[in-house]
């Protein structure tokens, strides 16, 4: 059961990007950016651990997720390191995710040989 519940609540999340891209003129960078923006948002007012712990990787694997570790980052390096842990706490907590993309997209571009348009 949990499988289907991550499936239908990630696939909430693209149905409700998609008509923002059909309906409204932002462009696809800005939705990344507001997506980013709401589930760091929501981890800041404590709401989207329980919505995380309910949906699994629903919740956790799209942009939304990525806020939420963003701020759930900075709140625990300010509470360890004080100010700076406000500019250090985000880096530390997304590294690994960030790194990993970074890789296998390297290793992907490699395997495919991309052109430029």
């Amino acid at each position: 059961m949990n499988y289907v519940i991550a499936f239908l609540v990630g696939g909430m999340i693209c149905v409700l990007v998609q008509i923002l891209m059909d309906n409204t003129k932002l462009l696809p960078g800005r939705i990344m950016v507001i997506l980013v923006c709401t589930g760091a948002a929501l981890g800041a007012v404590g709401w989207y651990e329980p919505f995380a712990e309910w949906a699994g990787a629903g919740a956790t694997v799209p942009l939304l997720g990525f806020g939420n570790t963003l701020m759930k980052g900075i709140k625990e390096a300010v509470n360890q390191e004080g100010f700076i842990g406000l500019f250090k706490g985000g880096f530390t907590s997304c590294a690994v995710g960030v790194s990993t993309a970074l890789i296998f997209g390297y290793l992907a571009s490699l395997v495919f040989k991309p052109k430029m348009k």
